[in-house]
């Protein structure tokens, strides 16, 4: 064991810390009003219908693959050790945690060499028939103790350079919905709950994920239809101001049907849900889920795991709770016949440190794990192997041994099934070996699944001017217009026929003449593939 740790140890810089959470709560202000979703935007006054979607996206819904991923995130950097106990290396574990180890003659055995804390009973429950896997060691190089850059790292993936925006889960919708400002799909890409800041559906123009701040908000759609209620609201200028206000959001909220639908199609489980926070967003899921909603992505969210002081009960209760709604979960949707349909999948932005630290509990780690759920997963099981607790880094921490983006590559590829060019596209075209995770793609029906056209597109800037560039494969007619954010068509940016090659269309000056101001506009390419949209900024 290296002897230069302190076991004292803490964040140095306690004022920075509390900065950093000040930092991620203003990223999360703009989704405080309760929802935030790209399908609800208003054009000419219409609400934005939904065509035709993509033929990747079309393909997706009408082969065999009715998969669906729950991404859940343990926020605060879990603590590994005391999740998946190292009963290999008992002495070693229980040195680093004279307060805060689990007793020996406490832990759930899983194998001979790992169990779980007493009371994740109901992840026994799932490991015992075959619904639980675990993936050891999983980080990054170089892993950030930043909540801030941490979360952004995951969400992005771009764990070197540290200045993608978008998310990898973004980035994959961009790819199905190309034309989605104008032409979102019929029903939600994407479903988060929570979650307020995260990057992971981030698309550049837009976030591709109907965003709701909690569960109350998201179950007063599914029940209502609408997003705020026009009750009781009060006489006066305050009143019509407020219901005036209402009612644009209730009439731009265009999923609100189709997810009231899908409630009322279905009814909740009779038991195994509790009142916790997580078994609140889990029970909504499971019931849209069996409504037949056609949402492919959830992402939930269960706070408080950064557990620097007096972590002992505060993490009992997250991981008591992460057991107990992952098996009520899944077992709702064994009962309902969706068994080998949705895999579960926990994500946190670190993990701790490997000895607790003087105020009973554990600060900012790096590597920890990865646990999935669900039946099809074919059995229990482990992968990759456990890091060493004899060796650890420079800060204390145990070295990765998987990086993260693997287990992400596996997902899509081997879960969701997607073409190797689109996985390129999520992942910034790195590339990763599957892990043997115990799913596969074959038999699916899925071969004549394809990327799309990876059309190049978007808005360039250069000397206080702004293009529309793109990049043709063949020769075409190409059709651009550009729109004022209401849906007033401002002007034809081009339309005739080009020849394949690179291209650099002038916004600005070819709109001089026209009645424009500076702000944000949407443009939208036509070519013989489809329509593509994005924003652009035209200066002062």
């Amino acid at each position: 064991m290296c002897s230069n740790h302190q076991p004292n140890a803490s964040l140095k810089d306690q004022k920075k810390h509390d900065h950093e959470h000040k930092t991620w709560s203003r990223r999360a202000f703009v989704q405080t009003l309760g929802l935030s979703t790209a399908g609800g935007m208003m054009l000419s006054n219409t609400l934005v219908s939904a065509a035709k979607p993509s033929l990747l996206s079309a393909a997706l819904s009408n082969s065999d693959n009715d998969r669906i991923l729950i991404i859940v995130r343990l926020k605060g950097g879990n603590d590994g050790l005391n999740t998946i106990i190292p009963k290999y290396d008992y002495d070693t574990y229980a040195n680093y945690r004279p307060t805060l180890r689990i007793l020996e003659n406490q832990v759930l055995n899983l194998n001979a060499n790992f169990g779980l804390p007493p009371y994740m009973q109901d992840a026994k429950a799932m490991w015992d028939t075959g619904r639980m896997k675990v993936v050891h060691g999983v980080g990054y190089n170089d892993s950030s103790l930043s909540h801030f850059q941490g979360s952004d790292n995951w969400a992005t993936t771009d764990v070197v350079n540290e200045q993608e925006t978008t998310g990898w889960m973004g980035r994959y919708l961009n790819e199905l919905y190309p034309d989605y400002i104008f032409n979102p799909p019929t029903i939600p890409p994407a479903i988060q709950i929570g979650n307020q800041g995260n990057r992971i559906f981030e698309g550049g123009d837009v976030n591709l994920a109907m965003t709701v701040a909690n569960p109350q908000k998201l179950f007063q759609i599914a029940s209502e239809g609408v997003l705020f209620s026009m009750d009781n609201i009060p006489d006066g200028l305050y009143g019509d101001q407020a219901e005036f206000l209402r009612a644009q959001a209730n009439s731009t909220l265009s999923y609100a049907g189709v997810i009231k639908d899908a409630y009322d199609a279905s009814t909740d489980a009779a038991t195994g849900y509790t009142d916790g926070r997580l078994s609140e967003q889990l029970s909504l899921v499971a019931r849209l889920i069996k409504g037949n909603l056609g949402t492919k992505i959830y992402f939930v969210e269960l706070d408080g795991f950064d557990t620097h002081v007096n972590q002992q009960g505060d993490h009992e209760y997250l991981l008591n709770e992460l057991a107990t709604s992952m098996k009520a979960f899944h077992d709702d949707l064994d009962d309902a016949g969706f068994s080998d349909r949705v895999l579960s999948m926990t994500i946190s932005e670190f993990g701790r440190r490997t000895f607790e630290n003087g105020s009973n509990g554990t600060d900012h780690g790096a590597s920890s794990q990865m646990m999935l759920f669900g039946a099809a997963l074919n059995d229990q099981g482990f992968v990759g192997t456990h890091p060493d607790l004899s060796n650890l880094n420079q800060q204390g921490n145990l070295d990765y041994l998987i990086d993260f983006r693997q287990v992400y590559h596996t997902v899509l590829s081997e879960w969701l099934c997607l073409d190797p060019a689109l996985i390129n596209v999520a992942l910034l075209g790195e590339n990763f070996d599957s892990l043997p995770l115990g799913f596969t793609c074959q038999n699916l029906g899925n071969e004549e699944i394809v990327a799309g056209s990876q059309f190049i597109h978007g808005a360039l800037y250069e000397n206080n001017q702004v293009f529309v560039g793109f990049q043709l494969q063949q020769d075409q007619h190409v059709d651009i217009k550009l729109y004022a954010m209401t849906g007033q068509q401002v002007a034809t940016l081009k339309n005739e026929f080009l020849f394949a090659g690179e291209y650099k269309v002038p916004v600005k000056s070819i709109t001089q003449n026209a009645t424009i101001l500076p702000g944000t506009y949407m443009y939208r390419l036509a070519t013989r593939n489809g329509y593509y949209s994005k924003l652009l900024v035209i200066p002062n």
